[in-house]
């Protein structure tokens, strides 16, 4: 079972949302606004976050822009927003996923369940290892390599951090390098069926990817998009 950080200023959210988490087995910390949600975020990293969008002294959108500087821990967002906009701006900042309030405790679980299995999270012993080789399941796409056991992603031997979500997009581009994946196969390829994105969420995940590649390598250009039929990879 995983060790989950919740972070709402509502109590009443806290604790039945605790209560339902840790009915299902899991560890829950909680906090009640969005400047120590990040410090424990930050000095007690947990399997999976989950943060309100709207928090005194820090709201929910800053904690995870702070956090990703640092951290592909996926990330949750809960919000009582209405408003498309706020999804579009959680996904650039790299949010896994998101639910609107009021919501049942069932689809919590469900999607906690389903950001988890996509996180695979690894067993602390492995995490703490430090940098090995890549393992034998390990990828290489020209100067891309990609090991899922590890969720290491290397660029020409230099790493680049990924969410969960972006490195499933990633990795499925990059097993058929050259063949055009339409948004629907690549929303197959990161979400589990019960959880439904549109065409701007994989727009805004592979915008972002492709920044973090080229803080990397200002000439990254191996993800291509074709205007009305989606991206492909390319490997040379």
């Amino acid at each position: 079972m995983a060790k989950i950080t919740l972070v709402d200023d509502d109590e009443n959210i806290v604790a039945s949302v605790s209560l339902a988490l840790e009915s299902h087995g899991h560890t829950v910390n909680a906090c009640y606004d969005g400047a120590a949600g990040l410090e424990s975020l930050q000095t007690s990293p947990p399997d999976l976050a989950i943060l309100d969008v709207k928090m005194p002294r820090m709201d929910g959108m800053e904690v995870l822009r702070r956090l990703r500087q640092t951290s592909d821990l996926p990330v949750i967002m809960l919000t009582s927003k209405d408003e498309e906009i706020d999804e579009i701006l959680g996904f650039n900042l790299g949010a896994d996923d998101y639910i609107h309030k009021p919501f049942s405790q069932r689809l919590l679980l469900e999607r906690v369940k389903a950001v988890l299995r996509r996180a695979d999270v690894q067993d602390e012993d492995l995490a703490a290892a430090g940098p090995i080789e890549p393992s034998a399941k390990a990828m290489k796409r020209g100067k891309l390599t990609l090991d899922p056991e590890r969720h290491d992603s290397l660029w020409d031997g230099k790493p680049v951090r990924l969410t969960v979500t972006e490195f499933l997009l990633l990795q499925s581009l990059a097993q058929r390098p050259g063949f055009v994946k339409s948004r629907d196969n690549l929303m197959d390829a990161a979400y589990d069926d019960q959880v439904y994105v549109d065409d701007r969420t994989i727009d805004s995940h592979i915008k972002r990817m492709r920044k973090k590649f080229r803080q990397v390598d200002p000439t990254f250009d191996a993800i291509e998009t074709l205007y009305g039929v989606g991206y492909r990879y390319r490997e040379s």
